[in-house]
């Protein structure tokens, strides 16, 4: 692994008025690292992923992406935005699109490629989550758990550096979340950049290199997956995994 992160977060702040969400958050996450942020609800994660492109601006800190420090005045925020794929806990698919129209609108609209390549790089995307046969399907014929794919699908076809995934399977019925975990578990092992948060303990113990404990918007631990389930440091962190264990 390359010692220059992707991913850079230093003293990350934001605010909502006089609400703070997020209080100086440093995190670093390197080339290839598979990071899972867990924590209770509230606690900022959401934020913190989201200021990670921008789709919130932080109250006070440095993004830095790929060496582009993306909260600098003037930063051209799209170029840095086709670099970072995102993923939600609502798939934000359209309707009237089908699967391959999907995922290949960003490469038609924003990269200008021509429909015949767009559909190549689309095909190839959805083959590697494991929905070839569906390019012509639209969104009201596939499961929860086929148009989370297809948005992971939507993201990685533009070959971004880094990918975030902001509750990802939160939306699925039981039965469809393991398939969009395999599908990320295969990103992970192609080398990709990926930046977690999640409810799914059984995930984050099994596939992260790093999990970071979050509550009242700081990082109150981190570390190897191991450890933080294993032996984790902090009473806060105790007393979040247990209620987690005993509640599922």
């Amino acid at each position: 692994m390359s010692t220059l992160p992707i991913l850079e977060l230093v003293g990350l702040r934001k605010a909502y008025g006089s609400l703070e969400v997020l209080r100086g958050v440093d995190l670093r996450v390197l080339p290839g690292e598979l990071v899972c942020v867990v924590g209770p609800s509230g606690s900022g994660k959401s934020s913190m992923l989201r200021c990670c492109n921008r789709l919130e601006d932080s109250s006070g800190g440095q993004v830095v992406v790929d060496g582009v420090d993306i909260t600098a005045p003037g930063v051209d925020i799209n170029a840095v935005r086709e670099r970072i794929g995102m993923v939600f806990q609502q798939f934000n698919l359209y309707p009237h699109l089908s699967a391959l129209g999907n995922v290949t609108l960003a490469l038609r609209k924003v990269q200008n490629k021509p429909r015949a390549e767009a559909e190549a790089l689309g095909k190839a995307a959805l083959e590697r989550v494991g929905l070839a046969d569906k390019a012509n399907a639209y969104p009201a014929q596939l499961s929860g758990g086929q148009q989370q794919r297809v948005a992971i699908a939507r993201a990685i076809v533009l070959q971004p550096k880094l990918m975030l995934f902001d509750e990802p399977t939160s939306a699925l019925d039981p039965e469809t979340v393991g398939e969009v975990l395999n599908v990320m578990r295969e990103l992970r092992a192609s080398g990709m950049t990926m930046l977690v948060v999640t409810h799914e303990m059984g995930f984050a113990r099994a596939a992260a290199d790093r999990v970071i404990f979050m509550d009242a918007g700081a990082i109150v631990e981190q570390g190897p997956a191991a450890d933080v389930f294993g032996a984790p440091k902090h009473e806060r962190t105790r007393a979040f995994l247990a209620r987690y264990t005993q509640g599922h």
